[in-house]
């Protein structure tokens, strides 16, 4: 282990990466990807380092990357994001190409994080045992897009059937927090969500919107033969980051759109041009108590799974990175082509072959 950030931490390097994963809360960052040419970084730090907020809980003072969440949100008993966040994970097994992390808290949890050969991505996967009731989780990657200029970032999700800006204040004007978004307004195209102020924005330009945190989220398509996969895609400075998960275990992707609408400590209004593009099971960010209230059941949208003690969940993503060019554009589909490959299109028209091994999702 070694100090990142302020922070203890396991490490693993590879010909296509190097990553680091916190011992406290499990959070993956920085991941530097050997890409021809260049390396790039696309997961955000806190910017502050966890030793000036001690009081805190973890998941806010080590905030980096991405972790996973159960329960998912503000909890009314435990942290935030729950202990899977939060609390001291310790090293399994480690080799040349993978990290297998473990954590007991109220269940047994599994973090494995491994690489494939020519593959500039990380496969996770998240094993959960020992639990028993109905949960909601997510996966929290967090992007660090603030060294671009305003809407130069392009953010795009596959296709979804039902998306909603967060209902009610997801900032809280008492706390000096301020929002843009409606509160509650429904949309169908991330191009034009209605703002409190009237009128629309686009969300797939992002840093934007200066001194504003807000929520939003979509319900990801069912998957098919053609599209085995949901996924949710950042173009940056002459790369993209994507991620592919199955819409079964995650039926939902959130936007948490950061850029410096928060005041108070440790925020201080410098948590900008960040984006948490978060694959879920949940609620939103309202907790699990709101998540077993089961609101969206109309909408045939779950927003817990039934675990039950004697059983193993796999839970899976993939999240890698590869070369555009300036003109690609935001992502307009990821789709397989054969089964260790990918097609990504951009709007422009533009198209990459990209080594992925997706079926892992399968």
């Amino acid at each position: 282990m070694h100090l990142v950030h302020g922070e203890p931490s396991f490490h693993l390097a590879t010909p296509e990466l190097d990553l680091d994963v916190t011992a406290r809360g499990g959070h993956l960052a920085p991941v530097v990807f050997h890409l021809p040419g260049r390396d790039v970084s696309p997961y955000a730090l806190a910017p502050w380092e966890p030793a000036e907020f001690p009081e805190i809980p973890p998941l806010l003072s080590v905030l980096r990357g991405d972790f996973l969440c159960i329960p998912f949100g503000g909890q009314v008993d435990g942290p935030p994001h729950g202990e899977s966040a939060n609390g001291e994970w310790s090293l399994l097994a480690k080799d040349g190409n993978s990290l297998h992390l473990t954590m007991d808290a109220g269940g047994h949890f599994e973090k494995i994080l491994s690489i494939r050969a020519g593959q500039h991505a990380v496969f996770c996967e998240h094993r959960i045992s020992g639990l028993g009731g109905d949960f909601n989780y997510g996966n929290h990657p967090i992007l660090d897009l603030s060294g671009l200029s305003e809407n130069v970032g392009r953010v795009t999700v596959s296709p979804f059937r039902w998306a909603s800006v967060f209902p009610g204040a997801f900032s809280n004007p008492a706390a000096g927090e301020t929002q843009a978004l409606a509160e509650g307004a429904r949309f169908t195209d991330l191009r034009a969500v209605p703002l409190a102020a009237g009128g629309t924005t686009d969300l797939t330009k992002y840093p934007a919107r200066a001194g504003n945190d807000d929520l939003v989220m979509m319900v990801s398509e069912a998957a098919t033969p053609e599209q085995p996969f949901a996924w949710s895609a950042a173009v940056l400075d002459g790369y993209v980051w994507f991620s592919l998960k199955n819409p079964a275990d995650f039926p939902a992707t959130m936007f948490w759109l950061s850029n410096g609408g928060r005041t108070a400590p440790p925020w201080n209004g410098r948590h900008v041009g960040r984006i948490g593009i978060e694959e879920v099971c949940s609620y939103f960010a309202n907790g699990v108590d709101v998540s077993r209230q089961d609101l969206l059941a109309a909408e045939e949208i779950p927003t817990t799974r039934h675990f039950k003690r004697d059983e193993v969940v796999s839970l899976k993503t993939i999240q890698a990175v590869a070369a555009v060019g300036p003109d690609f554009g935001a992502v307009s589909k990821i789709l397989p082509a054969g089964d260790d490959c990918l097609t990504l299109t951009g709007d422009s028209g533009a198209s990459i072959m990209v080594p992925i091994d997706w079926r892992f999702l399968l």
